[in-house]
């Protein structure tokens, strides 16, 4: 760690970080020149309309289809009989029909719910029935699950497409592998269910009449785990996810320092839309500047992934630090022309320092490391783009955002003493769907939204994350909560007590570990591994179970994780 500097940080008002800043980069974002996240698109659609918005599997979805497509969406949604600002889910991979259905939920007036489509149903039907969702989307893969919640819920349609439905005729085949060959699509059964090419042709009947959205009304709800291991949505307006692409903006310029400007950015958007981290810097950066998402429905195919990377000229690339590691070991990684790609973004996890070398080395390109969370639409920090350097932190707060480092008390802390990172900016969120005690718990009295990290910050404005305020795990870019793992294991009637914890692990970052303690003396670890796979989706899921007689606890009987984890 830097030696301590006694000058009190005072962030907003020294805001320090801005003497490290690229000289092109403003302090602070001009005003935002559209009152929506439609007004941007539809621009966009306008200005770029023959160019390539995004691919899958080889076929081209060109910005004059994008809004044909999603107009179609949205005026069928207008039909559904509606009410502005209702929700509507969104559960499907990174296929073409995921930014149809975003953007025409968006067109239509309404918010997006962003599903993850691994979800097992007790994950989906919370989600659901916490946003109230009355229409979701569904990729038929995925449709079993949806089966077996929807008559919980306030669901009133269910539209359900195919992997092959916008790939034209090699639709028909994609489809036939998918269903016969590859046996991905579980039997189900909703008898309402509205087939997607049904509702496009109705949908292109219909006149989709202008929503009345501004800049402070809500234009994604993004579920994260809750200090209580609830899920929770993150209400993120159209105002936040403008400021954070604006200052994504001003950040990317920076590339160009150094390198020349290609005439189309092409972007490789492997990590999945339903995360806040591509659904801001691939979808939304990617409209903004009329550039080329490349879809990867199935990242962890790498072969494929590799492929479709040897086919295109990969300028922006957002990934993990795992699919970074995994790519740097794939045989056919190196053969891949690197020499076009601009920008590497890290994010979701750390970067580690050998991999980052390691890819520098072989691609010619930094990986640049930045930090969010789905409360802060995602980026809040992040590392210099026209510089080489790899180091070892988070960044500089972007434009118009304010870090500061505190204590306990709310005290500011002194340069390069560890307190939680807090964060004001125009991305960070007004607060949680219908939770306004989780609200009060993660925003300070002036405005800082407290990340559960803790840090420091150097002379220079970069801050470095030391450690967890929060007993979250972090696979592989995702937030598992301690909580919801124990109280799913706690269902098994042979668990008399239990703590989960996150332990270091070479591919994911860390994993999960649970303690258990055994009311059963017969009950196994494959026992409940098999309990956990039905009600937790693949990485929330304990991939390291141990036994013990009796659990570490306070003098009140709160079970101690910091002592599991330091012992483990």
């Amino acid at each position: 760690m830097n030696e301590v500097s006694h000058i009190s940080m005072d962030a907003p008002q020294r805001k320090i970080w801005l003497a490290s800043y690229p000289p092109t980069v403003p302090a602070e974002l001009p005003p935002l020149t559209h009152k929506s996240i439609v007004q941007l698109f539809e621009e966009s659609c306008a200005r770029f309309a023959d160019r390539t918005a995004f691919s899958s599997m080889d076929k081209a979805l060109t910005f004059r289809a994008l809004e044909q497509e999603s107009r179609k969406v949205g005026a069928w949604l207008q039909a559904q009989g509606l009410s502005k600002g209702d929700r509507v889910a969104v559960m499907m991979p990174n296929i073409l029909q995921n930014p149809v259905v975003v953007y025409g939920i968006l067109r239509a007036g309404y918010v997006v719910v962003n599903v993850n489509p691994l979800y097992t149903p007790r994950e989906l039907e919370h989600q659901l029935k916490d946003s109230n969702a009355k229409i979701i989307f569904v990729l038929e893969n995925f449709a079993h699950t949806v089966e077996q919640v929807v008559h919980k819920t306030e669901l009133r349609k269910v539209v359900v497409t195919t992997m092959g439905d916008m790939l034209g005729l090699k639709g028909h085949i994609v489809n036939f592998v998918v269903r016969k060959v590859k046996k991905l699509v579980p039997a189900w059964n909703i008898p309402s269910a509205i087939p997607f090419k049904r509702m496009l042709a109705d949908g292109k009947e219909r006149v989709l009449a202008p929503a009345d959205r501004g800049l402070d009304d809500i234009a994604f709800l993004q579920y994260t785990g809750g200090t209580t291991g609830v899920s929770k949505g993150a209400m993120l307006t159209h105002r936040n996810l403008l400021s954070n692409k604006d200052q994504m903006s001003y950040w990317l310029e920076t590339a160009f320092i150094k390198r020349e400007r290609p005439q189309v950015m092409t972007f490789l958007c492997a990590l999945p839309l339903y995360h806040i981290f591509a659904l801001t810097v691939n979808s939304l950066m990617g409209v903004a500047i009329g550039g080329h998402n490349i879809l990867i429905a199935n990242p962890r195919d790498l072969p494929s992934l590799v492929k479709d990377m040897q086919k295109h000229k990969i300028h922006v690339f957002p990934g993990l630090n795992t699919l970074f590691n995994a790519l740097l070991n794939n045989p056919d990684f190196p053969k891949v022309d690197h020499s076009s790609m601009l920008m590497v973004f890290g994010g979701g996890m750390a970067v580690q320092r050998p991999v980052a070398e390691r890819w520098h080395k072989m691609t010619g390109c930094p990986i640049t490391e930045g930090y969010g969370l789905s409360e802060t639409s995602p980026v809040a920090t992040v590392n210099r783009i026209d510089t080489e350097e790899f180091t070892g932190t988070i960044g500089l707060p972007v434009p118009s955002t304010e870090v500061t480092i505190r204590d306990e008390d709310g005290n500011d802390l002194i340069y390069g003493e560890v307190g939680e990172i807090c964060i004001r900016g125009p991305q960070v969120t007004p607060g949680y769907w219908n939770r306004p005690d989780e609200t009060a718990k993660v925003m300070t009295a002036d405005g800082y939204f407290r990340s559960g990290d803790m840090g420091y910050m150097d002379e220079r404005g970069y801050i470095k994350i030391v450690d967890r305020k929060k007993d979250m795990i972090l696979v592989s870019g995702f937030n598992v909560y301690p909580n919801e793992v124990e109280e799913v294991a706690a269902m098994h009637p042979g668990v008399l007590e239990c703590a989960a914890i996150g332990i270091p692990d070479a591919n994911s970052g860390e994993a999960v570990k649970l303690v258990v303690v055994k009311r059963d003396p017969a009950l196994t670890e494959a026992d409940l591994k098999a309990h956990c796979a039905e009600n937790l989706t693949n990485y929330k899921r304990p991939k390291h179970i141990e036994f013990r007689t009796e659990l570490p606890k306070s003098n009140v009987g709160k079970i101690l994780r910091r002592e599991l984890r330091d012992k483990t």
